[in-house]
């Protein structure tokens, strides 16, 4: 595993580099998650069989440093991802993110599209308000939260989420959580639908009916169904997920 330092977040930005064919993919994981915990069968599905891909744990997360002194907020977490790829991808990449990453990743190509060759996210938050996850967590002051509830939930057995959210920093957790409630201006629905780089939006088909699936189409923005999956795409069907991110990979290199 490498490591970037980041002067904003104090401290370093741990991730896998698996090497191949540039550009990178980018995979930028959910909220209370790790890249390095989510995507290694993805990245080396045979979906991608010479794909340099970089697995980032965001700061607060997985192996990365844990400041308590950093905002944590999307676009604090976006201007650090700009830096970072500016330096370990500088030719450019796609960009994959799910959920609270792709509400960063939609951030990051809006502030760097010209070095972004794709954006794939699935079911990113596109509003403020949260989901029911963020919402809970949110709902509580930082320290009620960090003192009363984080235990419970990286200790829970009996939840998927437990193992990364152990090693997600429980102030990191309660400041993102807060974050995605709290929204960003423009939303990213509508930053997503303005950016004019080829663009997709993954959703489980356990996940439908949603409403964003029909707003994105009139809003132009291609959409994917991964069967036998819900939110939980890259844990429920991973070759499924990986299949639906290549496609749209294959099919903008054909268009260029």
């Amino acid at each position: 595993m490498k490591a970037w330092y980041s002067g904003t977040v104090g401290g370093n930005v741990r991730y896998h580099d698996l090497p191949g064919d540039e550009p990178p993919i980018v995979f930028i994981h959910g909220l209370g998650c790790a890249s390095s915990y989510d995507y290694p069968c993805i990245a080396r599905d045979p979906t991608f069989p010479n794909q340099r891909t970089l697995l980032i744990d965001l700061p607060g997360s997985g192996y990365s440093d844990k400041p308590a002194g950093f905002a944590y907020i999307t676009t604090a977490l976006a201007q650090v991802l700009d830096a970072m790829l500016q330096d370990i991808a500088p030719d450019g990449c796609y960009l994959f993110g799910h959920s609270m990453g792709g509400s960063i990743a939609i951030e990051l190509a809006t502030m760097r599209p010209e070095r972004v060759h794709g954006l794939v996210v699935s079911e990113p938050n596109l509003h403020s308000g949260g989901g029911t996850f963020s919402r809970g967590i949110a709902s509580l002051d930082e320290s009620s939260f960090v003192s009363g509830i984080y235990p419970t939930l990286a200790t829970n057995g009996l939840s998927r989420w437990s193992g990364s959210v152990a090693a997600t920093a429980p102030h990191a957790l309660w400041r993102e959580a807060r974050s995605l409630v709290e929204g960003v201006t423009p939303s990213w629905l509508e930053q997503l639908s303005t950016l004019e780089m080829p663009r997709a939006v993954l959703f489980g088909a356990l996940s439908l009916p949603d409403s964003d699936y029909d707003t994105l189409a009139k809003n132009g923005v291609a959409t994917y169904v991964v069967p036998q999956a819900g939110h939980s795409m890259a844990w429920e069907n991973p070759h499924g997920t990986a299949a639906a991110i290549g496609f749209f990979i294959r099919l903008w290199t054909e268009m260029k």
